[in-house]
């Protein structure tokens, strides 16, 4: 069957409301964050993607019999025909750089990676599926999408939705959500037939949303009218595609971070950074071509600059990954060589945090709140495809997608 169709949606009728109604995808909302996106509006999506038991009721049906009572009252309104969702969503990166990606809410078909139309490069874990599971069987509902990249080699994906977001026509609707700027249009007929033409060209990468794909691949084996989930794909091509790195930000005690520099010579040509330097920017320039990281410490004064040496005996290390793909891999080397050496130095029990802003995790490090920060450069998204054509997984918090996939823009029942 086709990799990807046009579906019958289902969205919020009162548009106005918009940006208290959305939310981000339900595994990167903290406990604090739930309560804020509850409280904006009772009919908030996160009601639904992390609901809460009711009485005798579980979770999952509590959130099956609250969607049906929506639905009852009109919160949701169901759309006249098969049609793709094109979404622009305007953001800022943690450097302030701003970026516009446009991407279509499609209905994937779900079916195991051994076709090789769907691509992983992330390990999955039981947990996270089953409470998924339960979710899905509860509500008969896609209620979030999962986050796709088309290799779109000439463009032609790029072009055909730039064409809908960027050629004068009004959205459908409109929100906001922290800081985003969400535009949306309703796409159906030729239009629509013809954009998932052009996305249904195989294979399509997973850029987030692993448990959840595995999670519909999984009860479409046991709800045959279950054979397609609601996907969110944009062009490899497209012009707004930002991955952010998940900087390392190490709080220990008992450590000395710069007695670590005898055994990174092995592996590293280690610099001392000046005082004024831009660390970020210093990075940056220092990863062209090469595998380099930033280990920042209290007061800044003793910043180094690791970069990889061409004679680095990498071979000896076969724990940075099975294949080429991933050894590759600047979090691969980093996360051994410098993040774990940090955490093994001491015989205090350390705690590893992550952030995707170099600012902040300098700041804590420079401020001596944490023991070190551990600066990378961003994966690439060829980096992404070439883990995934080989069948492989990077390590966690390999990649950073900005912005998240809203959702609650537009929902999917299981069986359309």
């Amino acid at each position: 069957m086709p990799l990807v169709k046009p579906f019958v949606g289902e969205r919020y009728t009162d548009a106005g409301a918009l940006s208290r109604l959305v939310a981000p995808p339900y595994d990167v909302i903290s406990p604090e964050e739930r309560r804020r996106y509850a409280a904006l509006n009772p009919h908030n999506i996160v009601h639904l993607i992390l609901p809460e038991a009711a009485g005798n009721v579980s979770r999952y049906h509590a959130a099956a019999e609250r969607l049906d009572a929506w639905r009852a009252s009109g919160v949701f309104a169901t759309d006249p025909d098969p049609s793709v969702y094109v979404v622009a969503q305007s953001f800022a990166t943690p450097t302030g750089d701003r970026h516009t990606r446009v991407g279509a809410f499609v209905a994937l078909a779900a079916e195991p990676y051994e076709t090789r139309r769907v691509l992983p490069h992330e390990k999955t874990h039981r947990g996270p599926k089953l409470d998924r599971l339960e979710l899905l069987r509860a509500t008969r509902t896609n209620l979030e999408s999962i986050f796709l990249l088309a290799p779109d080699a000439e463009g032609v994906i790029a072009a055909q939705l730039k064409d809908v977001s960027a050629n004068g026509r009004a959205p459908d609707a409109t929100a906001e959500l922290d800081g985003v700027q969400i535009r949306l249009w309703r796409v159906s007929g030729v239009e629509a037939e013809r954009l998932t033409a052009a996305l249904s060209g195989a294979p399509l990468y997973i850029a987030d949303g692993h448990h959840r794909y595995e999670t519909a691949v999984a009860y479409a084996a046991e709800n045959n009218a279950a054979r397609r989930l609601l996907g969110f794909v944009v062009s490899a091509r497209d012009d707004g595609l930002v991955v952010l790195p998940t900087h390392r930000v190490i709080y220990a005690t008992g450590r000395d971070v710069t007695a670590l520099e005898v055994g990174w010579r092995k592996f590293f040509d280690i610099t001392p950074v000046p005082g004024t330097a831009d660390r970020v920017a210093l990075l940056q320039e220092a990863g062209r071509g090469r595998i380099a990281a930033l280990v920042a410490i209290a007061g800044g004064e003793r910043d180094r600059l690791l970069v990889l040496r061409p004679d680095a005996p990498l071979a000896s290390l076969p724990e940075l990954g099975r294949t080429a793909a991933v050894r590759s891999l600047d979090v691969a080397v980093v996360e051994r060589l410098v993040v774990q050496e940090i955490l093994a130095a001491g015989k205090s029990t350390p705690t590893l945090t992550y952030s995707p802003d170099p600012a902040a995790a300098l700041r804590l490090a420079h401020a001596g709140k944490a023991l070190a920060a551990v600066l990378m450069n961003p994966t690439k998204v060829s980096q992404v495809f070439a883990v995934a054509d080989a069948a492989d997984v990077m390590p966690p918090k390999s990649t950073f997608f900005i912005p998240k996939v809203p959702s609650g823009l537009v929902i999917k029942k299981v069986d359309d």
